[in-house]
């Protein structure tokens, strides 16, 4: 499942190709990637055309593109996509033959374009969105303003967001993060903190695979209980949680197959850099580079795995799950 870097590096390869663009033609191959869509693939359809693209927006692993307004629509609204597992976002010339799971198909113009048909010295694009597994789609939905007066996420100063993300917190990344709002709902919670950073009510953009790496970075074992939490411990892993989707922005993402791309349709190469997550039976790099000889174990997590240092990261004595 894509996480905060991987939707950002999608978000950042679409604002150039979409911003500023009208989309012209609206192709639903597969009705099931509008399922989300009242009204279905028609609606779909006559939601998003002529219709400019006006920023590319992300909170969380949330992505929306907002557009114009126009004279008869009483609401702002968005072009909301969800990668789900699989989901891919491509931006491709006209011509370029289909890919094998192509989902929906938006042609794009830039605005000044004098024929919708040809555009001189730019030739159309068109956004596709690609999903293997279809548990991803795109739909239109109406913006509302954000609770804190805020911009609704990277990308845009307008303080709205898709009604269904209102929910999703801000993410460790977001200007308007409130470190003292998200430690004192943190130490309200009485769970485990690894449980914690994957609510994505509570903070947004941290999987699986990020909040491993954070643990272990911040030097906290998953199961430490949220209450426990001093101020120090809370800002640390907040650095943690920066610093390891910062480097892993920086690498383009994590790929372990051809699942998850950019809008080029290139991977991401963070998984060389992993510390703990899937490492399982490898050496700690950190005991390693200190003469110490501490073997990464994998427990069981949430019908899923958790990956720890048992020397950098001890199990607390009273754990929460």
């Amino acid at each position: 499942m894509p996480e905060l870097p991987e939707v950002e590096v999608v978000r950042r390869g679409l604002a150039p190709w979409a911003v500023g663009r009208t989309v012209t033609a609206v192709d639903v191959v597969d009705p099931r990637s509008v399922r989300r869509q009242p009204g279905g693939p028609e609606a779909f359809t006559a939601a998003l055309r002529t219709r400019r693209l006006t920023a590319a927006v992300r909170r969380g692993k949330f992505l929306w593109l907002p557009l114009a307004p126009t004279d008869h629509a009483e609401d702002a609204t968005a072009l909301v996509v969800h990668l789900g597992m699989s989901g891919q976002v491509l931006i491709q010339s006209a011509d370029r033959p289909d890919e094998k799971h192509l989902r929906i198909r938006l042609r794009l113009i830039p605005d000044a374009s004098p024929d919708p048909g040809t555009v001189p010295g730019e030739p159309a694009h068109q956004l596709r969105f690609v999903d293997q597994r279809i548990f991803g789609g795109m739909h239109v939905d109406r913006l509302v303003p954000t609770d804190d007066g805020a911009a609704g996420g990277t990308g845009s100063d307008l303080a709205l967001i898709p009604a269904s993300a209102a929910h999703i917190a801000r993410d460790p990344l977001d200007p308007a993060f409130d470190v003292d709002s998200f430690t004192e709902r943190l130490r309200r919670r009485r769970t485990g903190i690894k449980r914690a950073l994957l609510d994505q009510a509570l903070i947004s953009g941290i999987g699986n695979i990020y909040a491993d790496e954070s643990l272990w970075r911040a030097r906290l074992h998953y199961a430490r209980p949220t209450e426990t939490l001093r101020r120090g411990e809370v800002e640390r892993l907040l650095a943690a949680c920066r610093e390891v989707m910062g480097t892993a922005l920086e690498a383009g993402g994590t790929s372990f197959d051809a699942l998850y791309v950019n809008v080029n349709g290139q991977s991401g190469y963070f998984d060389r850099s992993l510390a703990v997550y899937g490492q399982a039976g490898r050496l700690c790099p950190r005991c390693a580079a200190n003469g110490r000889h501490s073997v990464i174990r994998r427990d069981s997590f949430m019908n899923r795995g958790s990956f720890t240092c048992p020397v950098c990261q001890p199990r607390p004595r009273r754990a929460r799950w």
